[in-house]
């Protein structure tokens, strides 16, 4: 009876492992040094506040500010005292190169710490189908503001709810080690609602109401974006700590499913 139940433990296992592996649909696993895979990431541009008054000038094709270093993806913020506002850092984007309606979209990373630090995990809309933002969406899969150690944010932005109108859907999770360790941030997008995780657990839902895009903009594609960004509304609430640069997001992976992994 014990081998009968290694043996049916074993092809369970191979089963589920092989169904994965079909489930998975998108992937970096940062596995060759130097800049990001141009295949699969682009890079938004700029220092014009990105609607948030913030400070970094987004950079392109900068070691710097992002590269592949030892099977991680960089992306790393500085002091730079030759731009307009002060800092450097890098906003990663599958934009034009890939995007998904549903799945489940996992994210390992660590974060930066300090006050002034904004990282992000998120999603945008690739065609603004419903209009501008936020009325075509905007899925937050983690975000963090530095003055507040530890607590991530999980949230979406609609035309009903966002935070220009302080009605922003989301929750928060306490995550002590965001800077000393990596953490899976993931979110599993279905027709119905969008499930929010932090190392599998469970910790907010977002449910459609079926009234419209007004509130449920998520059926049409959207795009992965990796970010620090610096200062602004909600990053820089408490100012900015200069003495802290440069800060780093580390990725592990990023990796897009069909549907939640039988193993998660």
């Amino acid at each position: 009876m014990k081998y009968i139940t290694i043996i049916f433990l074993a092809v369970l296992h191979f089963s589920c492992s092989e169904k994965n592996s079909d489930n998975l649909v998108w992937s970096d696993e940062f596995g060759k040094d130097g800049m990001p895979d141009l295949t699969k990431w682009g890079y938004d541009l700029g220092d014009h506040g990105w609607g948030n008054k913030e400070l970094q000038l987004y950079t392109k094709e900068k070691l710097s500010n992002a590269r592949i270093e030892d099977g991680k993806l960089i992306i790393e913020a500085h002091r730079d005292s030759t731009t307009d506002k002060g800092y450097t850092s890098a906003r990663l984007v599958t934009k034009g190169k890939a995007s998904w309606l549903y799945g489940y979209f996992e994210v390992k990373a660590k974060i930066p710490y300090g006050v002034g630090t904004w990282p992000a995990i998120w999603m945008l809309p690739e065609k603004d189908s419903y209009g501008n933002w936020p009325k075509s969406g905007e899925i937050d899969i983690m975000e963090h503001v530095g003055y507040d150690p530890g607590t991530i944010h999980g949230t979406v932005h609609t035309e009903a709810f966002n935070h220009i109108k302080k009605t922003q859907k989301g929750a928060t999770k306490l995550v002590p080690t965001f800077s000393d360790e990596f953490h899976v941030y993931a979110i599993d997008w279905q027709e119905d609602k969008i499930d929010f995780f932090i190392d599998d657990e469970l910790y907010h839902t977002f449910a459609n109401t079926g009234k419209g895009s007004d509130e449920w903009p998520f059926d049409h594609a959207h795009h992965l974006i990796l970010n620090i960004a610096v200062g602004g509304n909600w990053g820089g609430a408490q100012g900015v700590d200069e003495s802290i640069w440069p800060q780093k997001m580390e990725i592990d992976y990023v990796r897009v499913y069909k549907e939640k992994p039988l193993e998660k």
